[in-house]
């Protein structure tokens, strides 16, 4: 780290830098805060689709246990393409969800058990719940590494580059305020000499 000028210059060079740290900062606090609130949001979608998941799995086992058949309802469907589209969460670029494509086997209605036009319904909202699941653990992923950064930051302003530029600010005012009382002193002296001199001068004249 370059070493400290102790001079007027500087002392304006660290105001000016201790101010822009001060502006800067309640901004990286509101976008901590802001992707505290979405990490928190996103683990409470992820844990309720987790549980509406849990409970279409149940509701179709217990339909095929009525029937005591067995079909493997994902020969039937499965997951065409997604649509997703882009959003902004604090200036961070995201995956959202937003539809997803099914394509779905033709089956023999005759032979095929009753339920099974309900399972494949299920079976598609299930597809869909691990989808989005997958787009919003993608969202976990950036914001989690965005909070990281900005924590940081926060940390290396509040702990670091503040402390510093006040401590520097306290340390050219009283070497500023040395000189210049030294300076005063120095005058003094300077003053006081002159004036023996002059003195002793007129006492010469006097004399002679």
């Amino acid at each position: 780290m370059a070493k400290l000028r102790l001079t007027k210059n500087e002392l304006k060079k660290q105001k000016d830098e201790l101010k822009r740290y001060n502006q800067f900062l309640p901004t990286l606090l509101l976008k901590k805060q802001q992707l505290q609130g979405e990490l928190y949001k996103l683990h409470k979608g992820i844990e309720k689709i987790k549980q509406e998941k849990a409970y279409v799995k149940a509701t179709v086992y217990k339909w095929a246990d009525v029937f005591t058949e067995k079909t493997d309802l994902e020969d039937l469907v499965h997951l065409k393409k997604l649509e997703i589209s882009r959003g902004n969460v604090a200036g961070i670029d995201i995956p959202v969800f937003e539809n997803a494509v099914f394509e779905e086997k033709e089956y023999d209605l005759i032979s095929t058990p009753l339920w099974v036009d309900y399972g494949i319904g299920k079976t598609k909202d299930v597809i869909e719940m691990n989808a989005k699941t997958e787009v919003l653990w993608e969202q976990e992923k950036l914001l989690s590494e965005e909070l990281r950064v900005t924590t940081q930051r926060v940390n290396l302003f509040e702990k670091v580059m503040i402390p510093r530029a006040k401590e520097n600010i306290r340390k050219i005012r009283i070497c500023l305020g040395d000189i210049q009382t030294a300076a005063v002193v120095t005058g003094k002296i300077a003053k006081e000499k002159i004036l023996r001199v002059e003195i002793n001068a007129k006492n010469l004249e006097v004399r002679g």
